[in-house]
């Protein structure tokens, strides 16, 4: 897998504005759950905050605010089918684990950045809530925020795309890739998630800008 790219940056700043975000009160709609996600900024997990505890809180935001299943499932695409159900257990841990360590470990290069959403659109079961980024130094980045009731009255997040790329369909292709490059077997994906989490590289696979 790609070790660097740029896209990553804007991916973890993002998961790192929504990281700070208190959730202790169910948002009303899909944009005030965004808005709620993005309104405390970065600072309590920048520089100063210690790995391990970057780590910690991104887990529990990517658990707690995300639909996990949905999105792993879409990941591995039709490959699913043909995994062992030890197999599928193993690729949901891995796949969460890997996220999680990935992203995490990004969070603590940015400084302060503000999340203003700037609509919403229906798109079937789910609603589209649309965000900017802004940062102190560059360009707004343009977020569009898949979210879909979890029917506790809450809020689930199933997909963000990053100036109209999503970032589940690009983890998608690029763990095709791997399997198709190797015989098309699954089990040759679990290597490399494996290999990646044992300090191999954490990057996941995103598209340069």
């Amino acid at each position: 897998m790609p070790r660097r790219v740029p896209l990553l940056g804007a991916v973890a700043m993002t998961f790192a504005l929504m990281t700070a975000a208190p959730q202790s009160q169910a948002a009303p709609d899909p944009a005030a759950f965004v808005n709620q996600l993005g309104s405390a900024g970065i600072d309590s997990i920048g520089p100063n905050v210690a790995p391990q505890q970057r780590i910690s809180r991104f887990q529990q935001l990517f658990q707690a605010d995300f639909d996990v299943n949905e999105i792993a499932r879409f990941a591995i695409g039709r490959y699913w089918r043909v995994m062992s159900p030890e197999q599928q257990e193993e690729f949901m841990r891995l796949f969460t684990e890997y996220t999680v360590k990935a992203y995490a470990d990004k969070l603590g290069e940015y400084g302060s950045a503000q999340l203003r959403v700037t609509g919403t659109e229906p798109y079937g079961d789910e609603t589209v809530v649309h965000s900017q980024v802004i940062r102190a130094n560059g360009s707004p980045i343009e977020m569009d925020w898949h979210v879909i009731p979890d029917g506790s009255g809450g809020y689930k997040v199933t997909d963000v795309y990053v100036d109209r790329v999503s970032m589940k369909a690009t983890q998608r292709d690029e763990f095709a890739r791997i399997i198709q490059n190797n015989g098309g077997q699954p089990s040759a994906l679990l290597a490399v998630l494996r290999q990646e989490l044992r300090g191999q590289g954490t990057s996941p696979a995103m598209p340069a800008r």
